[in-house]
């Protein structure tokens, strides 16, 4: 059992009395389709969900990183943070829509080293910026851009694990249900 205090705020939806959170709850079912259970909670704070949700579609669209290699920071990130809710979200968005090879994903999942050079040196610098909190050596960095990838590249994982700890920490504080779309995805663990 978590010690972690939960939040009881109630999931808010597109009924919601505070026009603010339906506006951003609006927003995100156009881009998703379906408002999860860790959007409808984060919009009791609307400029919580809003900063996610600009932050989310600027990496998608102008990190110049693949889908195979937003998912590999998003998922490095998630299951540093221990969030249950995005390591299954990101493992089903990895395996249907950027299509993650499984041998790259399982080991994503399990925190192992990746079966492909340039994904892992993504995962390792990824994982240096967290355990270090931004602060790579000359070294870290070299082998990131070695591998092509670009300082710019670097300066997209803090945006990334900037939107990875709104949406984590927020998981954290409700212990949000992982969604349906997601639950198959969960971790043996978590489940």
């Amino acid at each position: 059992m978590s010690s972690t205090a939960r939040l009881s705020l109630p999931a808010q939806g597109l009924d919601s009395t505070d026009a603010e959170a339906r506006r951003v709850l609006e927003r995100a079912k156009a881009q998703v389709g379906f408002i999860p259970n860790m959007y409808a909670k984060m919009a009791n704070a609307p400029g919580l969900l809003e900063t996610y949700l600009d932050g989310y579609d600027r990496f998608r669209r102008h990190s110049g990183l693949t889908p195979p290699e937003q998912e590999v920071v998003f998922l490095t990130v998630s299951r540093l943070n221990g969030c249950d809710y995005c390591t299954a979200a990101h493992s089903m968005i990895a395996d249907k829509m950027s299509k993650v090879p499984e041998p790259v994903l399982a080991a994503l999942r399990e925190g192992r080293p990746l079966p492909d050079a340039r994904l892992a040196a993504l995962a390792a610098f990824t994982e240096v910026m967290f355990h270090t909190r931004g602060r790579p050596t000359a070294a870290d960095l070299q082998a990131f851009t070695v591998a092509g990838y670009s300082e710019r590249q670097a300066l997209e994982i803090v945006l990334a694990m900037a939107v990875k700890t709104l949406s984590n920490y927020s998981n954290h504080v409700f212990h949000t249900e992982v969604d349906t779309a997601f639950s198959a995805y969960r971790l043996p663990t978590a489940a």
